[in-house]
């Protein structure tokens, strides 16, 4: 009978594929050998994989250019990276040097924007548009960024007074666009976006604060689907009626000449995943260029926002399973050395799934099983897969030590979990380790940051420097021994 891992993985998927594969008995994740870093430094462990960060701007601007060509597009296309999805320098360096722009969504990311350009890795030509609903900060950092002479930021107005605000700080003329406030898809529990101006308001708008108005240039439509770019009839309906918009908007306001399609590219959450990304960006120009040409426009620049998409597959989790409590007839429960709701919080806050697989142990039988955190949470578990109503993993043996991993884990996961901060139960934040490839193709790992200690709760927690002082050292106490 086939009744090892292996088997049931390769039974169940096409195995091996491009990032996964197996290495003797044990996982590799883009050639990394996941056991190797496991023994050198230990678990629980976050993994960031540099590398896949380029590799899937560069498939992006890839397919953007052969449906551009594809369709004789007269616009040009620009890949901008959404910092909320993971603000780390180790993100934005590798993602910069691919020759991107950058989407902000809050005042501290113009001053990450102001640090990078002094250090040269964004410059007069990066384009940084900054949306969100903008407080006092925020307007400071951008009239700051603009005043300073960065041209190409964008302001994305969300709501009807931001375009006096920005004026009053802004010295000269200065280029911005506008959000459309899209309907939500049927199951959301609200009908319209808080974010943007809703479609029938944005050309009254225009006509009452923009076109006459000398200090703003009105540049760019900014198109946003919170659930993302999907095959869906919800998304090409919101996309046609904001091409009508833009349509009709183009042919009052001559400098409007670009826009936003923001909302991402679905990422990788199973073995099982299929998203065909050619068909997608091939409709999308078509879809773009065949409505301006039936209206005789001209044909906007495309900009994107990929965040997920650009750092999503990059990142992993490895934790090792201490123990199996034998729960009922039916519950085996594998308790992890960590908790899920602090390092992967969308598992538990949104029910989201990512890839789960053991690093070791492939070769041996396997079990039903569920996972459970270190926290005293009922709701810190993690207890189906994508692509089955369960999870499957080599047998527990006390003597043999089974190291699962989540992979795909790269964005959003640090930033919701409070990275560095406090977590629930005081479960520490994991070390983190950067892997990425020198000229050779060699790879080269290093720590980002370690393990989070006592010390370090102890201190956010307010506790006095004596008092961190004391904690490690050993109670000078005398033990009774009951005889």
């Amino acid at each position: 009978m086939n009744t090892k891992y292996i088997d049931l993985i390769t039974q169940t998927f096409d195995f091996p594929q491009n990032e996964f594969e197996l290495e003797g008995k044990s996982l590799n994740f883009h050639g990394v050998n996941l056991m190797d870093l496991v023994e050198q430094y230990g678990s629980p462990l976050k993994f960031t994989y540099l590398p896949q960060i380029s590799n899937n701007i560069n498939r992006a601007k890839e397919w953007f250019r052969d449906a551009i060509q594809k369709h004789n597009y007269k616009g040009t296309y620009n890949y901008c990276y959404c910092t909320k999805s993971s603000h780390f320098k180790h993100v934005l360096d590798t993602a910069l040097k691919n020759d991107i722009h950058i989407e902000t969504s809050s005042a501290f990311d113009i001053d990450i924007v102001q640090s990078l350009k002094k250090e040269g890795k964004v410059t007069k030509d990066t384009f940084v548009l900054c949306n969100g609903f903008k407080r006092a900060k925020y307007i400071d950092n951008i009239a700051n960024l603009i005043n300073g002479g960065h041209k190409n930021c964008i302001p994305i107005i969300d709501n009807y007074e931001e375009i006096g605000l920005l004026s009053a700080q802004i010295d000269n003329k200065f280029p911005i666009g506008i959000r459309i406030a899209s309907e939500e898809e049927p199951k959301f529990e609200f009908y319209t976006s808080r974010l943007g101006i809703g479609y029938k308001n944005i050309v009254p708008f225009y006509k009452n604060q923009i076109k006459n108005n000398d200090k703003v240039e009105l540049k760019m439509l900014h198109f946003f689907i919170n659930t993302g770019i999907a095959d869906n009839a919800y998304y090409w309906n919101e996309l046609l009626k904001c091409l009508k918009v833009y349509t009709s908007l183009k042919k009052i306001c001559p400098t409007l000449n670009s826009l936003n399609i923001g909302g991402g590219f679905p990422i990788k959450n199973s073995l099982a995943f299929e998203f065909d990304y050619t068909y997608m960006i091939d409709e999308i120009i078509n879809q773009i260029k065949s409505t301006c040409d039936e209206v005789g426009v001209e044909v906007p620049n495309i900009f994107t926002e990929f965040g997920s998409f650009t750092v999503g597959e990059s990142g992993g989790a490895i934790y090792k399973v201490l123990y199996q409590k034998q729960q009922n007839d039916r519950e085996k429960w594998n308790m992890i050395d960590s908790s899920f709701i602090t390092t992967l919080p969308d598992t538990w806050a949104i029910n989201k799934r990512f890839i789960m697989l053991p690093i070791n142990r492939w070769m041996d039988a396997y079990e039903r099983v569920l996972l459970g955190g270190l926290t005293c949470d009922s709701d810190d578990y993690y207890n189906s897969e994508q692509h089955m109503n369960a999870i499957y993993l080599p047998k527990y043996e006390k003597d043999k030590p089974l190291y699962i991993g989540f992979f795909n884990t790269g964005a959003y996961q640090e930033s919701i979990g409070g990275f560095g901060g406090l977590q629930h139960c005081l479960i520490p934040t994991p070390k983190h380790i950067l892997i990425d490839r020198n000229e050779t193709g060699t790879l080269v790992t290093s720590v980002f940051a370690e393990q989070q200690t006592n010390k370090d709760f102890l201190k956010i927690l307010g506790y006095q420097e004596e008092e961190l002082n004391s904690v490690d050292k050993p109670a000078n106490q005398k033990h009774l021994v009951n005889n």
